[in-house]
């Protein structure tokens, strides 16, 4: 592949123009010189062309033989010289699957999938034309869908990436122009790492305002406020986006659940025994915990 990468001269596409993938496409357009939009939504397709979101846009599952010809015929003559994947993560690897039928020129693909070890997997199975690179932009809402699309979602936030050993400079480069538009941070690391952490900061929070959520009786509705609606918020995401995150990191979401578990034991003993003072002591410790890990102390 040629050295050197400039966003302003190049073909984005991005699969799945959903609320990550929607959002990006906001935040990159008047950047690049292309934005070429793929969803297996035809009314998505059809929202993010009205409202200009993306050049042009074409059906990622086609329904035809003939509309999946002419999908990938036109892939190839736009020529995208990244292709960003944005969507739940069995649907990237499947679609890394599919690709080298889609793609035959060179080509940057990166995915923001939740959890990176299994996307690598299937990125580095990848033909010779492919530059991949995985990435994971630390930002979200528990609304999705395109309508829910915001430019700014990206803006302060932090961007993981996850180079495999076959990336080339020119696909990191890309990404850091990506991830410079949006005005994200970037952080790299390797796949485990990444998986390891985000079960602790992501993906256990998800389960626990689930828990929440069902544990708490309906007739209670009138009584919650503002601390019960912050922590139980992310039950709100559909189980369709969360179910491939949890199979993917399935061990180290459980040891997460586990130190969760130990940790509530504490506090539950020293209740049941009416230890009201190390039961303070756990708190404060915790209440230090979060300063520390928000930024705020």
């Amino acid at each position: 592949m040629e050295d050197g990468f400039t966003l302003s001269k190049s073909t984005i596409g991005i699969f799945g123009l959903g609320l990550m993938g929607g959002s990006l496409a906001m935040g990159l357009k008047g950047h690049c010189a292309r934005l070429i939009g793929f969803d297996s939504d035809l009314a998505t397709l059809e929202f993010a062309l009205s409202k200009e979101i993306v050049s042009s846009a074409l059906p990622k599952e086609p329904r035809d033989h003939v509309s999946g010809g002419a999908a990938i015929a036109e892939a190839q003559s736009k020529r995208i010289d990244l292709l960003i994947l944005a969507t739940p993560v069995p649907t990237i690897i499947d679609t890394l699957c599919q690709l080298p039928s889609m793609i035959s020129h060179p080509c940057i693909v990166m995915d923001i999938g939740s959890t990176k070890r299994d996307i690598l997997q299937a990125m580095s199975a990848l033909p010779e034309n492919f530059d991949p690179i995985g990435g994971h932009p630390i930002c979200g809402k528990e609304k999705l869908g395109l309508e829910n699309a915001d430019a700014n979602l990206f803006q302060n936030t932090s961007f993981v990436v996850t180079p495999l050993e076959r990336t080339t400079q020119r696909a990191k480069s890309a990404v850091q122009q990506i991830i410079s538009t949006i005005g994200a941070r970037q952080i790299e690391m390797n796949a485990d790492d990444h998986d390891h952490i985000l079960a602790s900061t992501s993906h256990l929070p998800f389960l626990l305002s689930s828990s929440l959520a069902r544990s708490t009786p309906d007739e209670f509705s009138s009584l919650i406020g503002s601390g019960f609606r912050s922590t139980s918020r992310l039950a709100a995401t559909p189980s369709s986006m969360m179910m491939g995150v949890l199979k993917s990191n399935r061990e180290n979401i459980l040891n997460s659940i586990q130190k969760f578990q130990n940790s509530l034991h504490e506090m539950e003993v020293a209740l049941q025994n009416e230890e009201y003072s190390e039961l303070e002591d756990i708190l404060n410790q915790s209440r230090n915990s979060y300063l520390l890990l928000s930024g705020n102390y």
